[in-house]
């Protein structure tokens, strides 16, 4: 979604957005964006920066659509509600969270631009992926 943001790129998601009727349906949550815990969110900028690795604080888009018919729909979600990427599971990773009052966090690798039409493959995806995995495990500590 947003050019500045590579593939191999981290990003940790602050919040989520989503157009998906889950938080409504499962635990009756009208908003249709839910933040990841603020202080997961810091103990996974720390470790970050301690290792460092940057890393991007944004808005992500989850979506349960991975094919759409207007594969253009994207630029309209990243500007109206500042998303930087695109996924599939935060905003019920945040919902379930919530309801069950745990924190949660989210941290992702870009596997693919929708901008640059860059792709990593599936063996890419597979081993390359290391810099979220250690940030992760720094914050675990």
């Amino acid at each position: 979604y947003d050019p500045k943001i590579n593939i191999y790129d981290v990003i940790i998601a602050t919040s989520a957005y989503s157009e998906s009727s889950y938080a409504k349906v499962a635990f009756n949550y009208d908003e249709n964006i839910l933040e990841g815990t603020p202080e997961l969110i810091q103990d996974l900028n720390i470790a970050a920066n301690k290792l460092q690795i940057p890393v991007f604080n944004e808005i992500i888009h989850s979506s349960d659509v991975f094919y759409r018919k207007h594969g253009d729909v994207f630029k309209d979600v990243r500007d109206c509600y500042n998303c930087a990427a695109v996924e599939m599971e935060s905003f019920a990773l945040f919902a379930n969270a919530r309801y069950l009052k745990k924190k949660a966090a989210c941290i992702l690798t870009v596997s693919d631009s929708l901008v640059t039409h860059e792709e990593t493959t599936a063996a890419e995806r597979q081993s390359s992926f290391n810099k979220m995995m250690e940030i992760a495990l720094e914050a675990a500590k």
